[in-house]
């Protein structure tokens, strides 16, 4: 009979700790590959210490990044089809991901624009891809700027989501310099699930957003 009840409090002890070696097997999983060690951070460390510092109580109410929009407008080169190719072939390999061409959606004479002519392209990042794209960014890209003091820490819309914009594509590794047709800019928006900019802010400061105020 003792021995019945010990198989049986072991076989409870076991199941009460399953849900807990699984969130650990799933953040050593996602440490194991290089390309998502942020988010292997994001489970281990960043969800525990925003639920300490912020009182959530659900994990579900812990904010994360929903979304990454890289755009790059191409005005300036929209009756060269070569440069504008060029340019969505650099936001591919920056990204890692087939950008979206945005086309004119109707004729602005001046401007010189045209209805269907590709006036820029964007990438839309979610789950992992944008995960490695903000490590990416805040880790090598940010870091290569010169003169770099970090960015704005007042660029949030009112909703928990941050913009910035990059003005040179060649701080990404994957950019050749001698191979670079024309500097060129972009914009980042940073799309998070958080309700207000503090808990944005608190987020993406903990992923390793540089702010400098």
């Amino acid at each position: 009979m003792a021995e019945t009840n010990k198989k049986q409090a072991a076989s409870a002890g076991q199941k009460a700790a399953e849900p807990v070696t699984k969130k650990q097997a799933a953040a050593k999983k996602y440490s194991q590959d290089g390309r998502n060690r942020l988010y292997a951070r994001y489970l281990e460390e960043i969800v525990p210490a925003l639920e300490s510092e912020r009182g959530y109580k659900n994990v579900m109410e812990v904010p994360k990044i929903d979304k990454i929009v890289v755009n790059m407008r191409l005005g300036d080169v929209k009756d060269n089809a070569k440069s504008v190719q060029t340019a969505i072939s650099e936001l591919g390999l920056i990204t890692g991901q087939k950008p979206v061409i945005c086309k004119a959606k109707k004729s602005v004479a001046n401007f010189k624009v045209r209805e269907g002519m590709t006036i820029g392209a964007k990438v839309t990042l979610r789950g992992l891809k944008a995960y490695e794209f903000f490590d990416k960014l805040v880790s090598i890209a940010l870091p290569r700027v010169r003169d770099f003091r970090g960015v704005s820490g007042k660029s949030f819309d009112g909703r928990g989501n941050y913009a910035l914009g990059v003005k040179e594509q060649i701080i990404f590794p994957e950019i050749a310099y001698e191979l670079v047709e024309k500097l060129r800019g972009f914009d980042v928006a940073v799309i998070t699930t958080a309700k207000t900019d503090d808990e944005a802010k608190a987020l993406l400061t903990k992923l390793g957003m540089p702010f400098r105020n």
